[in-house]
């Protein structure tokens, strides 16, 4: 099958874009990517949101997620049969014990960068140089989480392992670079006004733990910045929840009209109650860096979006609308009600949070409308946090 998009260069300004090379149908998935490498938060595994160490795939069973969620260890399930965890296939590192889905994520995080990071007996082991190094992350970022150290130490380790260094070198450089200024700001972002002064605690610890002389430019103050800003800018939120897949498999169970009526008013219910408990903390969390995904520029009416239904870290691009053959393919990075909010504020978030100004159909259209936020929205300014703007990223 002939790949139904492609990036291109736009200009400087812009960088690269995402074009269909084909017709592309509304509903039609454009592509499905899996990332060059990708890691849980670190909170959100510290809290027990037990996800599979290489792929994200949520290993608690639906009800046992449920369980958790609600803090109610008798909570059960109606249909436990449409719960798709597998816990038969489930495999740990016989070193450090941490956990896979199956077979093969063992294998392949070993052949990428886990022989590099595997903490073998020092898993526990606060003075090991990687638990310092997570540690002091976790102590800057808490949630809602936007980003990890420990994609940036599997990106060293997948280096490292590598036979054709180079060519993962240049695979880590296509995404998009930022100038000097940018970066500093989005270092600000990511780590806030209380810690910015920190980077280079972060960078010494980093050192300490990953030192590679084939990636010395990565360790210098600049290089480590860059490498920074790389995460912050392009890291796709991930999110999975065997919860989610479980709900999504009951919608499409064919049901007498009042068991329907019953088990739809259980799973409204259910999440009610988990919303009181856990907040919008549902999903495993993490990020991940992908080639094709990261070429989508942001649309305020955009024409394409980002989703994980397969309860793992593939990421699914599908048509929100029909896309002709040549026609950039965009997403948005807000959440829809960020989306219905006036041009001066949706460009607000953008600036704040990605570093630009939209000039998508819709903002231009919108280009003389007083630059002021309407009284409802004042009232909702407080709101736009990362959680919001995560939450759109972790849609599953």
């Amino acid at each position: 099958a002939v790949a139904a998009a492609e990036a291109r260069f736009i200009s400087s300004a812009k960088g690269k874009g995402l074009f269909a090379t084909r017709n592309i149908r509304k509903g039609e998935i454009v592509f499905v990517e899996r990332p060059v490498v990708s890691s849980q938060f670190l909170w959100n595994a510290l809290y027990n949101y037990r996800a599979c160490d290489h792929c994200l795939r949520a290993l608690e069973t639906a009800e046992e997620n449920a369980q958790r969620l609600l803090g109610k260890s008798s909570l059960v399930l109606p249909h436990p049969e449409q719960c798709s965890i597998r816990k038969d296939l489930h495999q740990q590192c016989p070193r450090c014990q941490v956990t896979y889905c199956s077979a093969e994520c063992r294998q392949a995080a070993l052949e990428q960068y886990h022989q590099v990071l595997c903490l073998g007996p020092s898993r526990d082991d606060p003075t090991h140089p990687l638990n310092k190094l997570q540690e002091a992350w976790r102590n800057m970022h808490y949630p809602p989480e936007t980003s990890s150290i420990m994609l940036m130490a599997r990106m060293v380790a997948t280096v490292k392992q590598a036979k054709d260094k180079e060519w993962w070198i240049k695979t880590f450089s296509q995404f998009c670079n930022k100038t000097a200024n940018e970066e500093e700001e989005i270092v600000h972002k990511l780590l806030g006004d209380k810690f910015k002064g920190q980077l280079e605690l972060l960078r010494l610890l980093f050192m300490e733990a990953l030192y590679d002389e084939h990636l010395s430019r990565w360790f210098t103050p600049e290089g480590f910045r860059s490498l920074f800003a790389l995460v912050g800018t392009n890291g796709q939120g991930i999110g999975t929840s065997s919860l989610s897949q479980w709900v999504h498999a009951c919608d499409a169970l064919e049901l007498p009209m009042l068991q329907r009526e019953e088990l739809d008013a259980f799973i409204d219910q259910l999440y009610k109650d988990i919303e009181k408990e856990s907040g919008e903390f549902l999903n495993c969390e993490g990020s991940g860096l992908y080639v094709l995904q990261s070429c989508c520029n942001h649309s305020c009416i955009p024409n394409a979006e980002t989703s994980f239904p397969e309860n793992n870290f593939l990421l699914h691009l599908t048509a929100l609308e029909d896309i002709e053959a040549g026609e950039e393919i965009c997403i948005s990075y807000l959440d829809c009600c960020q989306r219905e909010r006036s041009r001066h504020s949706r460009n607000k978030i953008l600036r704040e949070n990605y570093l630009f100004t939209c000039s998508c159909p819709k903002c231009l259209a919108q280009a003389d409308d007083a630059d002021v936020t309407s009284d409802e929205e004042e009232e909702g300014e407080g709101e736009t946090d990362d959680a919001e703007l995560e939450d759109e990223m972790t849609d599953v």
